[in-house]
């Protein structure tokens, strides 16, 4: 193979650098070295990262990347847990996703989202009385509520807001050393065993729940070989459908924030029926929620001069992505307009990841995000008024994953 001048970090190891600049680490050295791709070193290991929608379409090709080891032992300790299905290839991945997606398909995000416009209707009464609201905590309980109650999975309201924080603090580690990773990784474990509890009380028969449930089917879930998921695996599955619905308390964080930074929306919001699923979509596209994704080369092939070996762990710059002019007109601005005549592809707007979530590595959970986004705008826009007291809510870039401040500060709140 004859040598290229694929761009290539010259540090020892960057991943300092990465804990300084989060989400921007990728971007900049695109940038810098005015490429789609750049090798370094990170957490010890040789990494190619790359961006744009050709790597996009590269990155989930199944017959090039494997996600197999691809993910960090800290990060699976914490956020996915252990082997479970973000690890998962080929048949197996398959299968198991064939669970995912009848769970988040069809009436599911409908179901999610009114569920969620309930109980934020029943915080109203609290939320009238109290001196402030913090948003993000309270978006954290009222998720969890939601996604239990549709689940199947029983949560008593004096437990409500603890395992929300464990949600919460699992997710917070994803990118964290220190305190925030071993807090996430005590709520991981104190978690699973919560739900392999109920998961072995709906096997034994001592808890009956609907066979439509979540809790039902992951329970009752068999792999390719016949046999019923370990206990453990079925709680951490049961897990990675419950912790993404409490993770939109980020993008519901989010968009107040946007409600209140560009208030020129708001006649949009109420006059025009697209409005809502635009600003939803500009809110995912603008504010940094997943800043990159990972997967091994799983057979060798050259891109752009460079050759990618097999087992080489490269890294897709999900930010750098949604925020790319060549893609997207002015990218740094805010503009929701820019969804009206959108024509969609799987590879250009990548929250949740790109491809097609039957197939291939894209998240399932996709449409319940945007309805549950829309349903609580909705609340924001039309079930109450309130004031947003003097705060600090800029975010830190460099800290993965991020949120304003001041997890965003309500008062006065009326309904409407």
């Amino acid at each position: 193979m004859p040598k290229t001048n694929t761009p290539h970090e010259k540090n020892m190891d960057e991943t300092l650098a990465l804990s300084q600049e989060g989400y921007l680490y990728i971007k900049n050295r695109m940038d810098k070295h005015k490429s789609d791709l750049f090798k370094t070193h990170l957490l010890g290991q040789e990494v190619i990262c790359i961006t744009g929608k050709e790597a996009a379409e590269i990155f989930y090709d199944t017959e090039r990347f494997v996600r197999s080891g691809a993910a960090p032992k800290r990060v699976q300790k914490t956020l996915t847990g252990e082997n479970a299905i973000q690890g998962m290839d080929s048949e197996a991945h398959l299968h198991r996703k064939s669970l995912f997606m009848s769970l988040t398909n069809n009436q599911h995000p409908k179901t999610l989202a009114d569920l969620a416009y309930k109980e934020w209707e029943a915080v109203i009464p609290r939320w009238e009385t109290a001196e402030k609201i913090k948003l993000f905590d309270e978006a954290k309980i009222v998720l969890c509520k939601t996604a239990c109650k549709w689940a199947g999975v029983p949560l008593l309201e004096s437990e409500t807001k603890e395992y929300a924080d464990d949600f919460a603090k699992m997710i917070d580690a994803f990118g964290a050393v220190g305190p925030r990773y071993w807090k996430g990784r005590a709520a991981r474990t104190k978690t699973e065993k919560w739900i392999e509890n109920i998961v072995d009380n709906v096997r034994a028969g001592r808890l009956n729940v609907p066979e439509v449930s979540a809790l039902y089917k992951v329970a009752n879930y068999k792999e390719l070989d016949g046999n019923l998921l370990e206990i453990n695996m079925a709680a951490k599955e049961l897990i990675n459908l419950i912790r993404p619905i409490v993770a939109i308390s980020t993008y519901i964080t989010f968009m107040a924030l946007a409600l209140h930074e560009h208030p020129e929306y708001k006649n949009m919001l109420l006059s025009d029926a697209d409005a809502p699923h635009m600003f939803v979509q500009e809110v995912r596209r603008f504010y940094p929620f997943t800043p990159f994704v990972g997967a091994k080369v799983k057979k060798e092939f050259v891109w752009n001069s460079c050759e990618f070996k097999t087992g080489t762990l490269v890294l897709l710059d999900v930010y750098g992505i949604n925020h790319d002019s060549r893609i997207w007109d002015k990218p740094y601005e805010f503009q929701p307009e820019r969804f009206r005549n959108w024509q969609y592809n799987p590879f250009e707007f990548i929250p949740h990841g790109g491809g097609d979530p039957a197939n291939g590595h894209r998240c399932p959970g996709e449409s319940i995000t945007v309805e549950i986004m829309k349903a609580t705008l909705n609340f924001l826009m039309n079930k109450i008024d309130y004031k947003v007291p003097d705060q600090n809510s800029g975010y830190n870039m460099a800290r993965i994953p991020t949120l304003p401040k001041s997890g965003f500060i309500l008062n006065n709140v009326i309904s409407k």
